[in-house]
């Protein structure tokens, strides 16, 4: 798909005569391999897209800034670059919730999965007189429509920032990719699939309550900073922006392509690495592992929720082309 809008949609002959240096960003990279593999691939199909309008001989040299916040490992990840890479690489610390580059600097963006972690939680959820104070739970899904709301007001003036930030920093007729969690137009969030495997991990935790492992002022005080929204969502935000021209979005489930049966203890494993630094900040490492073991040995009940959640297309997939 990032592929194919390269081919159709990403001018060559304007970027060109912006620099002689065509410049890409990873943001929210983090340190595993498929950030180089993305790169590689966005390379890939820009060179090939300059060969198929005979501008052989003006194909760029590439240089990629990996971002992520600053107490990302950079050293895993800079020691770990492909020996074979085609481009000059580079770091950048920092929210992209603000401004990392300078203006039009940028030709082409890419962000997978790092987009639904919001930049902070509401001050609402952890406020005892608030409507929005999330006790017992450590997400929306099953809360009041307040808990909810607070949760999509943050997530909007997030983007919104987001976006102003990338408005600036690439050049007209640049490119942005982005994929992350979402779900379908106009379902209620508590219906939601991936708040769905959340509730249970709360569900797990508060187990853990009752048997005095745990204290309840703890879960009360521990809100996943996590945000699913919907295309609409999206797009409505993109429009309000004003200087980003919808090219793609759809909603996917990545998991129709997989060919073997699905395995619920991998994707226990893949839930902890996606959410354990956070709960581990806030509950301790020995909690942690109780919850999680907990979790294997519930894998049948697990399952199910996975199995609700099936039902529904959970990646937002948009590309996005700077005006």
């Amino acid at each position: 798909m990032i592929n194919e809008a390269i081919a159709k949609k990403l001018d060559m002959k304007s970027l060109i005569s912006y620099s002689s240096t065509l410049r890409i960003a990873d943001l929210g990279c983090s340190v595993g391999a498929n950030t180089f593999i993305a790169m590689q691939n966005v390379l890939q199909a820009i060179e090939k897209k300059y060969l198929s309008q005979g501008l052989a001989s003006k194909v760029p040299e590439f240089q990629v800034f990996f971002n992520d916040h600053a107490t990302n490992d950079f050293n895993t990840l800079f020691t770990s670059l492909p020996q074979d890479r085609q481009y000059f690489a580079a770091g950048v610390p920092g929210s992209f919730y603000g401004r990392l580059f300078p203006e039009s600097s940028l030709h082409f963006v890419y962000s997978s999965t790092a987009l639904q972690w919001l930049s902070q939680l509401p001050d609402a959820l952890l406020d005892k007189k608030s409507q929005a104070w999330n006790n017992g739970r450590i997400y929306y899904t099953s809360a009041s429509e307040e808990v909810a709301n607070a949760y999509a007001a943050q997530f909007r003036k997030d983007m919104k920032m987001f976006l102003n930030a990338r408005a600036k920093e690439i050049v007209a007729g640049g490119m942005m990719v982005v994929l992350m969690p979402g779900c379908p137009d106009d379902i209620h969030y508590s219906q939601r699939s991936a708040g769905l495997m959340f509730d249970f991990l709360g569900s797990t935790l508060m187990d853990m309550v009752n048997e005095g492992l745990v204290s309840e002022a703890q879960v009360d005080s521990f809100n996943l900073p996590v945000y699913c929204p919907s295309p609409k969502e999206i797009a409505r935000l993109v429009e309000e922006n004003g200087c980003f021209r919808i090219e793609r979005m759809e909603l996917m489930d990545p998991r129709s392509n997989m060919n073997s049966p699905y395995d619920v203890h991998k994707f226990i494993m893949h839930v902890r690495a996606f959410l354990e630094g956070v709960f581990t900040k806030h509950f301790g490492s020995e909690i942690v592992n109780e919850m999680f073991e907990r979790i294997f040995q519930k894998s049948s009940e697990f399952s199910c929720v996975l199995d609700e959640g099936d039902k529904q297309k959970n990646i937002v997939f948009f590309i996005l082309k700077h005006k």
